[in-house]
């Protein structure tokens, strides 16, 4: 299922300009106000017009079209700055090619205001649609850009309620609810031309809902196929593609076919040969590629992508053409492909060495890279890590997670005191039979079910860490636990511990919890 993200900045122009104020000399005269509405003005005629307002213009009545003469009868402390169109469509060029960075390679700028993502597949980098679009806004909005997101399954639809449904947050339209959500909205909400509405209002037509159900013929001939279009889009009749924009200064291949192919090894061989032409690229400017994208462009204006990556800057040809292709099969070609393009979305510096294509041959040892990349473009990068030690008196806080072909640091593991494979991410509560204060337990009965055991070895003391305060009984400041490893009459082996010393209250509360099991 398609799902498309609009993100509108109702005031982009002035809104840029501010922050452009932001980082300027203090004493410049042509510089906005901080704390007086902004407008931005055209010429016209000989009189110069509003082309866009800021929040605070806008609270005071003031409109795009007005006359700067009219405006200022509104608020004569008004700022006017000379409209700068072809710095607010490079803006938000540079706003798009961030966005694509960092939440979809698909991302188009939607001029003059607004932004189009094609999120499609790429909801679970952040777990969720919801997380994803919410990093979206808040990073935006701390950017000083006032901000609307909408997200539907058309294209039409995400523009529509972006623009009409204020909110202070992402709106979501849920899968197939697209055709409900356009159906109550204004009719100018569909992207038509201003005297296409005013002739629809004359006739009666307020709604969406109206023109879903009129006879098309006559509004056809009266107005002409783009209302049609427009409602067609928005509904998901018609395919309104985005067409991604990508950076000048990355690598870049494209191949074009003569004849639509469709077939996964037709796809396999062009992709070979597109990073055969980036790999050489990639050697003249001395980097190797971290992030792929490679682009898919359907005979219908669609366009997917797969995107890999590498734990380490490569330039091996073969190891690339792989991971690309274990993708093939998350493309849908539909009536097929016309054209393909892969693009390095990032990369980084990596040192030419000689012989590195007869280290290759030889293969002198594994090449933990590459299955760390297989692995991570298969199941996900935040799905593998690796442990290191971490300082901290208790067992929980006592490894932290990194990246898979992270270095040692230094410290390492204490081979004298053994942990169990398998910890609990918070320890449970037991119930134990046991002789206080040093003995271990004889007995203990966990989630329901009784363990009887055969030997015990402990006590290994622990003090609680009394800079911290999770809050939790188990860890409180100057708490003591007393650790014992068990053996159980099934053969099992685990890890408990008594919160306190077995004698005085002041240390804990006497109470047995489990906190893991070894292999």
């Amino acid at each position: 299922m398609r799902r498309v993200v609009s993100v509108y900045l109702p005031h982009w122009s002035t809104d840029r300009l501010r922050r452009q104020t932001a980082k300027s000399p203090p004493d410049r005269r042509d510089t906005p106000t901080p704390t007086r509405p902004l407008v931005t003005a055209i010429p016209d005629h000989g009189r110069r017009i509003v082309a866009a307002v800021d929040a605070g213009a806008r609270a005071l009545g003031i409109a795009a079209g007005m006359t700067i003469t009219k405006a200022r009868s509104f608020a004569p402390e008004l700022d006017v700055v000379d409209a700068q169109p072809e710095a607010d469509v490079e803006g938000l060029r540079r706003l798009a090619l961030w966005a694509g960075q960092r939440y979809s390679p698909i991302v188009a700028p939607d001029a003059p205001d607004g932004l189009w993502l094609d999120i499609t597949g790429c909801a679970a980098l952040f777990s969720t649609e919801a997380a994803l679009l919410k990093d979206l806004h808040r990073r935006v909005a701390a950017f000083g850009v006032s901000v609307q997101i909408a997200v539907a399954d058309t294209a039409g639809c995400a523009h529509a309620v972006a623009r009409h449904v204020p909110a202070g947050r992402p709106v979501t339209i849920e899968p197939s609810d697209h055709r409900k959500a356009i159906a109550l909205l204004p009719i100018a909400a569909l992207r038509l031309e201003a005297d296409v509405v005013e002739g629809l209002r004359k006739l009666g037509f307020e709604r969406v809902e109206q023109l879903i159900g009129a006879p098309r013929g006559p509004l056809a001939k009266r107005f002409g196929r783009s209302l049609h279009r427009r409602l067609d889009q928005a509904l998901g009749a018609v395919a309104e593609p985005i067409e991604p924009i990508f950076p000048e200064h990355l690598p870049r291949a494209r191949r074009g076919f003569m004849e639509p192919i469709a077939t996964a090894e037709a796809f396999g061989q062009v992709i070979g040969d597109l990073v055969a032409d980036i790999v050489d690229q990639l050697g003249r400017v001395g980097k190797g590629a971290r992030r792929l994208d490679c682009y898919f462009h359907r005979v219908d204006g669609h366009t997917q992508v797969i995107r890999v990556g590498t734990a380490t800057p490569s330039r091996d040809q073969a190891h690339l053409s792989k991971l690309l292709c274990a993708k093939i099969e998350t493309v849908e070609p539909g009536l097929g492909i016309e054209s393909m393009t892969l693009l390095v979305s990032l990369m980084e510096p990596v040192a030419a060495r000689q012989g590195e294509s007869l280290e290759r041959l030889g293969k002198p040892g594994p090449d933990l890279a590459a299955l760390v990349d297989t692995l991570s473009n298969r199941f996900g990068s935040r799905c593998l890590h690796r442990m290191a030690p971490h300082p901290s008196e208790m067992p929980e806080r006592s490894a932290t997670s990194s990246p898979a072909l992270d270095t040692a640091r230094g410290a390492g593991w204490d081979d004298d005191l053994p942990r169990p494979a398998r910890m609990l991410a918070r320890p449970e509560a037991i119930e134990v039979i046991a002789l206080l204060p040093d003995d271990a337990p004889r007995m203990f009965i966990w989630r329901g079910k009784r363990y009887r055991v055969t030997q015990g070895d402990g006590p290994e003391r622990l003090h609680g860490e009394w800079w911290r305060d999770a809050g939790i009984e188990s860890e409180r400041p100057l708490s003591i636990r007393d650790y014992y490893q068990v053996e159980t009459l099934s053969g099992g082996r685990y890890w408990l511990f008594r919160a306190g010393d077995g004698e005085s209250p002041s240390t804990g509360s006497m109470r047995w919890f489990l906190h893991g099991a070894f292999a």
